[in-house]
């Protein structure tokens, strides 16, 4: 299993390590629910480092990157961020990524860490333009410190204004006096904070700091297992659960990265306009549970007589509302904001209402 910088920081403080997509990964702390709790409160801090990173440069790069992925990459301006997918040219989505925008000659796209290596052989395949493009996956950490006073706490590193940060922007900035920190106002929980991208080398300088500044606010070390309950809370997509290589951006609810804007000639820009024109048959939404029932991948959706509808994606039950909530495709007109829905749930049929995330705000 590979390693992130912070691997053996994580077994000192206690961690419950897993393996997670060929990396040995903490998957909780002190307990899920606290975790979470924590960071909808006040703030935690998640090692990401498994995710990956490639650079785009050069004069072809906004081409390159206009050309690979959905969203519009010419509405970027310098220290912006946005949020985009992969097209496969077939329909459906090699990954969701986000894309850094440094000048129009430099990009940084932030990848799944389970799809490292087939995003990387999809840019490869995809560059007949003559991009300078390279795969720093291995050479960089990252920190995720998210939560409503992560950005109070983070102020204390840098002479450098972040507190007034707007969301999806960064800086480049001297953090925990290191340089050449990458700070972004991004997340994928919900609650507001920060990713900051730093080298290897750097880490745990960077890790102990935090912690220490975050100390007093009341910061702690957070799992995978409580990222995954707060995205879901807020309806973030999970690569493998709800998106794949057989969604379209479209069915998945995310038309909102799919800008068909002038010179926006993306991969399967024309399939994805005809199904935003013609509709698709099933479409990803979100659910509550009325019944007392924790949904789960792959469950069957069903109208009340029984009919199947959809099947659910992602489902858990909210540390925050304290009801199951999930995502599933399901097909028209269920598929309608209130609709009655259930759930089969060890072959009862458990009650939920079709509802937009983010499921607690």
């Amino acid at each position: 299993m590979k390693k992130t910088a912070f691997n053996n920081m994580h077994r000192q403080m206690g961690a419950k390590m897993v393996e997670f997509v060929g990396f040995d990964m903490p998957v909780q702390f002190e307990g899920i629910n606290i975790e979470h709790e924590t960071v909808r409160n006040k703030l935690g801090v998640f090692d990401v480092s498994h995710m990956g990173e490639f650079w785009i440069e050069g004069p072809k790069a906004k081409s390159l990157v206009q050309k690979i992925t959905t969203n519009d990459v010419g509405a970027l301006t310098d220290g912006k961020v946005q949020y985009s997918c992969f097209p496969n040219g077939k329909g459906g989505i090699v990954d969701d990524l986000l894309v850094y925008r440094f000048n129009e000659e430099k990009y940084l796209l932030v990848v799944n860490a389970s799809n490292i290596d087939k995003d990387w052989e999809h840019v490869v395949s995809c560059n007949d333009i003559g991009a300078e493009i390279r795969n720093a996956s291995d050479e960089i950490s990252q920190l995720a410190v998210q939560g409503p006073l992560a950005l109070k706490a983070m102020q204390k590193l840098t002479d450098t204004t972040i507190e007034d940060m707007e969301y999806y922007t960064f800086k480049v900035i001297e953090f925990a006096g290191i340089r050449d920190i990458i700070f972004s106002t991004t997340g994928y929980t919900g609650s507001g904070g920060c990713e900051i991208y730093m080298s290897n080398s750097d880490a745990e300088t960077v890790y102990k700091a935090v912690l220490e500044a975050g100390e007093e606010y009341g910061i702690k070390p957070i799992g995978l297992g409580a990222r995954d309950t707060l995205r879901l809370e807020s309806g973030f997509c999970l690569y493998g659960n709800d998106i794949n290589d057989s969604t379209s951006p479209i069915a998945a609810g995310l038309g909102w990265i799919t800008k068909f804007t002038d010179g926006n000639d993306f991969i399967d820009r024309d399939l994805f306009a005809q199904q935003k024109e013609n509709g698709v048959p099933k479409r990803l939404k979100g659910f509550v549970m009325e019944d007392r029932a924790i949904p789960r991948q792959h469950y069957e959706v069903t109208s009340a007589d029984g009919e199947v509808i959809g099947e659910v994606t992602s489902g858990t039950m909210s540390p925050m509302i304290k009801k199951g909530i999930g995502m599933a495709y399901i097909t028209k007109p269920y598929w309608k904001e209130g609709s009655e829905i259930f759930i089969k749930v060890r072959n009862k049929l458990a009650k939920a209402i079709v509802k937009r995330p983010p499921f607690h705000k």
